[in-house]
């Protein structure tokens, strides 16, 4: 598989020349893991990043006493492991394929050489970052502020947004990872989708969800609103 035809899609590499694309896919490895394979662990020396280009990872830590938090789902063109990049060190977190999934790995020594060759490239890279930074400001004050319906609001916000603002939804994860990503447990999930179904927000059929509200979605989320 040529590994060039897939970076002019991912953003972080937006911009780029076609010879620093080169020099990426030559230092590149594509590398095919399995559903539940564990790609690195929390505190595990980095030697590099990810890249998807199929399937799915989540990024997740886990509290003294086992508990997951999952801080976000990554699928292509997202880079995942990027933030050792900078500050060298240790992995952050977890990350775990919930797919069977193809990934292109960037070794980390090569990457920085490329980055004092190329400031363009820095410059995407801090974009990512601050994105970053901005969802995981999201993530906190949404576990640590709102309610669950309200986080499932938003949720469902995104996920209609992030599909030019399509009222049907298929979910892409199961619901039970999509409870762990808003704090909660999949009975509580359940029990907040039924409620949302009988105040007429939303109608549910297994991973399709059609929105039918979504001034009152949107109300939900930011707080202004809530079930009835």
């Amino acid at each position: 598989m040529d590994i060039l035809s897939f970076l002019d899609h991912v953003p972080l590499f937006k911009g780029l020349p076609s010879e620093q694309l080169q020099h990426l896919a030559r230092v590149a490895a594509l590398k095919s893991v399995r559903r539940g394979e564990v790609l690195f662990v929390d505190g595990e020396e980095a030697n590099g990043f990810y890249v998807t280009v199929r399937g799915r990872v989540k990024v997740y830590k886990l509290s003294p006493e086992g508990k997951e938090q999952v801080l976000h789902v990554v699928e292509f063109p997202e880079p995942f492991g990027e933030v050792p990049v900078f500050s060298g060190g240790c992995f952050p977190a977890n990350a775990q394929a919930i797919e069977e999934s193809l990934l292109i790995f960037f070794p980390r020594a090569a990457f920085v050489e490329l980055i004092r060759s190329d400031p363009s490239l820095a410059m995407n890279m801090l974009a990512l970052l601050a994105r970053r930074l901005r969802q995981f400001a999201g993530l906190i004050e949404g576990l640590s502020l709102k309610e669950v319906p309200s986080r499932l609001a938003s949720y469902l916000i995104y996920l209609s947004d992030k599909e030019g603002g399509h009222t049907i939804l298929e979910l892409d994860i199961p619901k039970s990872l999509l409870a762990n990503l808003l704090g909660t447990i999949p009975e509580t999930l359940s029990r907040i989708l039924a409620r949302m179904t009988a105040d007429g927000l939303l109608e549910v059929e297994g991973r399709r969800i059609t929105l039918l509200d979504r001034k009152r979605l949107e109300e939900l989320s930011s707080g202004t609103g809530a079930l009835r």
